[in-house]
């Protein structure tokens, strides 16, 4: 999946992106099943979640479990923008 590639080609080392891809796949598990089963969608929140994992985290990140609330909210930000008002 692109999304999961997008992280795992983000330029940190390997202790950051470990914290990183941890923290992806355990945010996607968390909200997966908000999306439906459009294949498009789902790919299009999944990069949405791997973007902001990517900006969020740094080399000093350590904590996966703070990285995957912060990127959480990012996503819910986007999404309640996406709404049609």
């Amino acid at each position: 999946m692109k999304a999961r590639q997008l992280v795992d080609s983000g330029s940190f080392g390997p202790e950051t992106l470990k914290v990183a891809r941890q923290a992806f796949d355990d945010a996607w598990s968390s909200v997966a099943g908000h999306f439906g089963t459009d294949p498009g969608a789902i790919e299009a929140a999944r990069l949405k979640l791997a973007n902001a994992i990517l900006a969020l985290c740094h080399e000093e990140m350590g904590d996966p479990v703070a990285l995957k609330k912060a990127a959480l909210g990012v996503l819910a930000r986007e999404f309640r923008l996406d709404l049609p008002r």
